[in-house]
């Protein structure tokens, strides 16, 4: 099933937003990360890169920050590191416009170095809002600056492939965080890829996971009840599948 068939409810169990007013929340965001000068790095940027995908997706990927060619095109992951996300979307079956991506900076650190606190702190109110507005089930962490965003104190090299709950102060609410290494890792070591491509064969796993764990929460007044449909299982060829 494509993107066009995906429920209006798809992940979220009844949840009023509309597909369109979601689609143009996440716009808002991005006008507003375009003309940002919030920190220097906006300075040395040819474009912002505020993020993409289904603004009904159940998952969401956040890397680290743009690179040379995502600053070029103002897109995230399509240079070499996002053809190795490709590739891992590509071994489950997915497809990038079935998913959101985005970076906790959303501009190019320059000579693509690590982007500084003051710059992450400066692009946290972007990278919350976007959580707000998508309420992901899964929020996939691409690298030790996303992953240190959700799991704060974790190393990497002892959490990738795992999953933990998120921290409602993130904006993630109720949804599931699973780390992986960066995939520009992947690009310089031969174990990093091995590894990446077993830890991504568990994130089906772990949507599964938390939306059973979304299904059974308690309905509260400020928390509408997450469905009663039975979760299915996100098997191949596509992450979305109407509920039963």
């Amino acid at each position: 099933m494509g993107p066009g068939a995906i429920p209006a409810d798809a992940g979220r169990g009844g949840d009023s937003v509309t597909p369109e007013e979601r689609r143009a929340a996440l716009e808002a965001i991005a006008a507003e990360v375009r003309v940002c000068r919030r920190c220097r790095l906006a300075e040395g940027r040819t474009n912002a890169v505020p993020g993409e995908g289904h603004p009904e997706t159940e998952v969401l990927f956040v890397g680290e920050g743009p690179g040379e060619t995502e600053d070029r095109q103002g897109r995230p992951f399509v240079g070499r590191a996002g053809q190795f996300l490709m590739r891992l979307l590509a071994t489950l079956g997915w497809r990038r416009e079935e998913v959101y991506i985005t970076n906790v900076v959303k501009c190019r650190p320059p000579g693509n170095r690590d982007p500084q606190p003051d710059e992450i702190e400066a692009c946290d109110p972007y990278l919350r809002r976007q959580l707000e507005i998508l309420q992901p089930a899964l929020v996939v962490t691409l690298g030790r600056f996303s992953m240190a965003r959700f799991r704060p104190g974790a190393r990497i090299s002892q959490v990738h492939g795992t999953h933990v709950p998120a921290d409602p102060a993130t904006g993630a609410g109720d949804a599931l965080v699973y780390s992986l290494y960066h995939p520009a890792a992947a690009l310089r070591s031969l174990e990093v890829e091995r590894q990446s491509l077993d830890d991504a064969a568990g994130i089906p796993a772990a949507l599964l996971g938390s939306r059973a764990r979304r299904d059974a929460a308690p309905a509260t007044p400020e928390e509408p009840s997450l469905g009663a449909a039975a979760p299915t299982t996100p098997t191949m060829p596509s992450l979305f599948q109407a509920e039963a």
